[in-house]
């Protein structure tokens, strides 16, 4: 087995693993009104490409977790990354809405492979704290590439056409898959590679019994929930309710991107001297206080935009924060098990996010209060999940 002397030299990689998901969606979503009229589609099955890739992020991220414990790290993101090349390449050459939202859903099962294992390794590689720092420096990446990818997707959409799009993404994974190849050995050397598959699949089982484990994975998802709901509902409250210009949203939206960079980078920072766990409190403190704020402003209709644009600022800044640590002190917990536990807790985050979306888009009504309302729920739901991580005496 070939070992790393400097696994710190791997971070930039290791980021661009965990970009994978966002910048499959981000970078599309300007482009969305011209592929359903260049395919002759209506927006609704245009919109289910987003549908199903999320579908096949959930499957994708139960399996690999498991797998990679049992079979090893590389061959599987290896495998995963070049089918996310290939559908990718499927995608810009999609006849159709049809093939388009099938080659998504095979894009994301690839794409799973670099979401999970990307993680798993931070585990294999790193002490736990310095797991958390590193996790804050890969979500740091993410967030800038959350920021500048609808960007650069406007700009190739005006110049190119919607179809390099995909071809973007096919020439970002291809070159992430050649560097993996190149740099990263198998680090998967832990007495999980001689267990069955029932028992490594058994280990969602083993894990979900387990309180502390519990709590890490609900904490963070909760969280990341409120951010789904955030995402789904703003934009009609921001333009439709207050009457913002869609530029002056653009802005707004890119505020709390910024509050997420902040933060993460403030927990990358002092995670080593402080530890994982004030962190964490003090993320999910913040949390809870911001939607209890924002709850107040929407049940009450008190504070107006300004409430609700702090509010936000305050909740979704610390997202990351909240999942960098639940995720590093999670996998702590599950050294032997850090595949099957990074793909639980982040199928679970997709899994509540979907529905917490599905729900916000259900009893939308126009005004602000059931964002705030699903946001205040979650922020208090986190802390409440967080309280289960606390050893009993």
């Amino acid at each position: 087995m070939k070992v790393i002397a400097n696994p710190h030299r791997l971070i930039v990689l290791l980021a661009a693993l965990q970009a994978f998901g966002p910048l499959s969606i981000d970078l599309y979503l300007p482009g969305l009104p011209l592929i359903a009229e260049d395919l002759s589609s209506s927006e609704s099955e245009i919109q289910l490409t987003i549908s199903m890739f999320l579908v096949g992020l959930f499957i994708g991220m139960l399996f690999y977790g498991p797998l990679s414990d049992k079979y090893g790290r590389r061959r599987l993101l290896l495998g995963g990354m070049t089918l996310y090349v290939l559908a990718s390449l499927g995608c810009a050459l999609a006849a159709d809405a049809s093939q388009l939202v099938l080659f998504r859903l095979i894009q994301a099962l690839g794409g799973a492979a670099a979401a999970v294992i990307g993680r798993t390794l931070v585990r294999d590689l790193f002490p736990v704290n310095e797991a958390a720092r590193v996790l804050s420096l890969m979500h740091l990446v993410t967030m800038i590439a959350t920021l500048v990818a609808p960007l650069l997707g406007g700009y190739l959409l005006i110049l190119l056409g919607w179809r390099s799009l995909f071809i973007t993404l096919v020439l970002f994974s291809a070159i992430t898959l050649a560097f993996t190849a190149w740099k990263v050995p198998e680090t998967n050397v832990g007495a999980s590679r001689n267990a069955s598959i029932a028992s490594v699949f058994g280990a969602y089982f083993r894990i979900a019994r387990h309180r502390i484990a519990i709590g890490y994975i609900l904490c963070m998802s909760l969280t990341f929930s409120g951010m789904f709901a955030y995402i789904t509902s703003s934009p009609f409250i921001y333009i439709g309710y207050f009457g913002l210009e869609p530029q002056l949203y653009a802005w707004l939206f890119s505020l709390n991107i910024a509050g997420v960079i902040f933060f993460v980078t403030l927990n990358a920072r002092f995670v080593r001297h402080v530890g994982t766990q004030p962190l964490l409190f003090a993320g999910t403190i913040c949390a809870a206080l911001s939607g209890i704020l924002l709850m107040v402003g929407g049940l009450f209709e008190v504070g107006g935009l300004a409430l609700i644009v702090i509010g936000l600022l305050g909740f979704i800044g610390v997202t990351g924060v909240i999942g960098s640590n639940c995720m590093a002190s999670l996998l702590s917990h599950y050294p032997q098990q850090a595949g099957a536990a990074a793909g639980l807790g982040i199928s679970v985050q997709f899994g509540l996010g979907a529905l917490t979306s599905t729900l916000a888009s259900a009893i939308h009504d126009g005004t602000p209060m059931p964002m705030t309302l699903l946001i205040g729920c979650c922020g208090l739901g986190a802390l409440g999940a967080l309280m289960l991580t606390r050893e009993k005496r």
